[in-house]
């Protein structure tokens, strides 16, 4: 087998090298592009052997081996024009048909790709290097393949301190965990509306082949996994996250989550389960808070996440996702919105992490949110997570690992309230303007943390004792 890390590594010292490629994101997504093309067209030629019909949807020209699987081919200028003037445009306007044939699907997958990703490197002869150290990978062995899904996982968290990129990825440990609590079954739709790299996605897939026990059951996952995603670079590191977990055509769609009216979502376009991290602190763009009812409307985007995903979901459907504690408070279409949550869906667990599991990217306090559609909220458990004994904050160095959420697993299903664990009825929750921001009743007096209301209220009366106070040094000194 060959030596992944070291391949990735060497890959990495080159594009330093390269003057075109400035950050982790850049280098990411030039790497990115340059995977998706070696694996799609490792890919092809095992479809073209199997598959008597099939026939790759890239020009000969284009072909993988064609242009860079010769590590003696052509190099220099002569790449760096081929690939910026030739390659990407070709590939960007890749004739789509309209049959729905696998060719076909596979056709508008690279046309999507390339659409939305660039290639940055200005050294043809640096672009060979790194064609060279990938033509090292054989993606048709399975070793290889599996083993560099492992690795992939590394490259995509890189992302977490690559500046606004960091929104992209949730921990591993996050998607894990939340994928176990719900426990997809074969044959239910499960749906991440803001699916990022594909952390949520990938994790329903090998949760699912653990059931199957044929052929068709392990092909129907790829139609039942479905993601959205509307910037270009995750989506890219998307797909080739799920060709890697053995998805030939991922069923991620290049678009925003927002961008039609919630009426046109019907009773067809509903799901079993939704697995999300959708984005928060960032405002709603194109005026797409229109597309929800008035009493909904916000430029808050987690809000209007929150109010989409609850509709998506069937009567019945289950849905594991991450929220910031600004979600869980404030008044007006806030309000409104945990009202419906509530009202429609019981909202049986939140779990409260503490503000650094995704640092450095974001360091707000989330929640782990757990609900099923059709009944009615009657109390909402809580358990807080607390960071290990002697650590003071998650880091790049020290992540929130999926061993330290044992003690929550035992306790799931035998749930009784302790030093970690309360719960809360719904008419005292109403009590508080269905406000869900509530700490734990069981610490002691020097370990409460207040809620984000709380501080706000006495920030304002500290401001309010200074003011207080310099009015009398003002009236003692004159």
């Amino acid at each position: 087998m060959a030596n992944l890390k070291g391949i990735i590594d060497s890959i990495r010292k080159i594009m330093w090298q390269d003057t075109g490629l400035n950050g982790d994101a850049q280098r990411i997504e030039q790497l990115g592009w340059m995977l998706f093309l070696k694996i799609f067209s490792d890919k092809d030629k095992e479809l073209e052997i199997i598959k008597d019909d099939y026939e790759s949807p890239i020009p000969a020209e284009f072909h993988w081996e064609e242009w860079a699987g010769d590590d003696e081919g052509m190099t220099g200028d002569e790449l760096q024009a081929f690939v910026d003037q030739k390659l990407f445009p070709t590939l960007k306007n890749l004739k789509v048909g309209m049959s729905d044939d696998l060719a076909n699907k596979r056709a508008l997958l690279v046309r999507e790709v390339f659409d939305g990703n660039n290639n940055y490197m200005k050294s043809g002869i640096n672009i060979r290097k790194v064609l060279n150290k990938l033509n090292e990978i054989d993606f048709n062995i399975a070793k290889d393949r599996h083993a560099f899904g492992e690795l992939y996982e590394t490259i995509l968290k890189e992302l977490q301190s690559a500046g606004k990129s960091g929104e992209f990825y949730t921990p591993r440990s996050i998607t894990e965990f939340i994928c176990e609590m719900m426990n997809p079954q074969l044959g239910e739709k499960i749906l991440d509306p803001s699916c990022g790299t594909g952390g949520y996605l990938t994790a329903a897939i090998e949760h699912l082949k653990k059931q199957a026990n044929s052929v068709e059951e392990r092909e129907s996952i790829a139609t039942n996994i479905v993601g959205w995603e509307y910037k270009p670079l995750p989506y890219l590191l998307a797909t080739t996250n799920l060709i890697l977990h053995d998805m030939e055509v991922p069923n991620i769609q290049f678009r925003d989550s927002l961008d039609q009216p919630l009426s046109n979502y019907t009773e067809k376009n509903r799901v079993n389960l939704i697995l999300a991290n959708p984005p928060f602190g960032g405002i709603v763009a194109n005026n797409n808070e229109n597309n929800f009812p008035q009493n909904y409307r916000t430029k808050e985007s987690a809000d209007l996440f929150l109010v989409l995903m609850v509709h998506l979901l069937k009567n019945g459907g289950r849905a594991g996702i991450v929220l910031p504690d600004g979600s869980l408070t404030g008044d007006g279409v806030k309000e409104r919105v945990r009202k419906k949550l509530l009202e429609d869906c019981n909202l049986h667990t939140i779990i409260r992490l503490p503000n650094s599991v995704f640092k450095p990217y974001a360091t707000v306090a989330t929640n782990l949110l757990f609900f099923t559609k059709g009944e009615p909220t009657k109390e909402v458990w809580y358990y807080e997570h607390r960071l290990p004994e002697g650590q003071k904050s998650y880091s790049k160095t020290q992540p929130l690992m999926l061993s330290e959420f044992a003690p929550i697993k035992d306790w799931w299903n035998n749930r009784v309230e302790n030093e970690l664990a309360w719960k809360v009825d719904i008419q005292t929750i109403i009590g508080r303007n269905y406000d869900l921001d509530i700490n734990n009743p069981n610490k002691k007096e020097e370990e409460v943390e207040h809620s984000s209301a709380e501080l706000m209220t006495m920030l304002d009366s500290s401001f309010d004792r200074s003011h207080k106070l310099l009015n009398h040094i003002r009236e003692a000194v004159q």
